[in-house]
């Protein structure tokens, strides 16, 4: 989809929601259209997102940079560069010993065709899902931000992260903390479909916040 095509389908989200959600109308009307811009790199987006795992923006960043430093030329490491570094070398550039084997099992798995990114977009959100959740490290949260912020789909529910669940305790005046059976019913009452990931977007803008991909 272009540019053009993808900003279409954003403002009609926007407007959708709008319509469907008088809680969420108000944030809609302050935020504009949401920040959700895909792109296909998609080896890369999961490294990257393996590295950043609970650290802030500025300490990911910054082990990211020492990272790509540690193979010399500016690219993005491939898989096969990535096995021929030792685990003293990959330490060096700040990564715990944890995310090394992640990144190593992700290596692996993309040399031997276990993991393939080339077919992805043609798979379901639960298929996506269930492809790359067999990476070490990989859970559903990580997968969830990787259908929204690097595929673009605008019809997933991030319903394990912390900023939706305390966004929409607070903007739907609820007495705890959200799970999963609760932010579905939410969404479901309120029409989010098949904008649930706009939806999101807002809820987290709500709180002047971002998540943390």
């Amino acid at each position: 989809m272009s540019n053009a095509g993808h900003e279409a389908r954003l403002q009609e989200a926007a407007a959708f929601l709008a319509d469907n959600d008088e809680v969420l109308a108000p944030v809609i009307a302050s935020a504009g259209l949401p920040r959700i811009i895909p792109h296909k790199f998609y080896y890369q987006e999961i490294v990257e997102s393996i590295v950043s795992q609970q650290l802030s923006v500025k300490a990911a960043d910054t082990i990211l940079k020492r990272f790509i430093g540690l193979f010399g030329d500016g690219d993005f490491p491939s898989p096969e560069q990535i096995l021929e570094k030792s685990v003293d070398e990959l330490r060096a550039a700040g990564l715990s010993r944890p995310k090394i084997g992640y990144i190593q099992d992700l290596a692996q798995k993309v040399i031997d065709g276990t993991v393939r990114f080339n077919h992805l977009d043609a798979l379901s959100n639960d298929d996506v899902i269930t492809e790359l959740t067999v990476i070490k490290g990989v859970g559903v949260w990580t997968v969830h931000m990787f259908l929204i912020f690097c595929m673009g789909r605008l019809d997933v529910l991030p319903w394990g992260d912390l900023g939706i669940r305390n966004g929409i305790k607070k903007l739907y005046d609820l007495d705890q903390i959200p799970d999963q059976k609760t932010i579905e019913e939410i969404a479901a009452k309120n029409n989010w479909h098949p904008y649930e990931s706009v939806a999101s977007w807002y809820i987290w803008r709500s709180l002047n916040n971002k998540p943390a991909v």
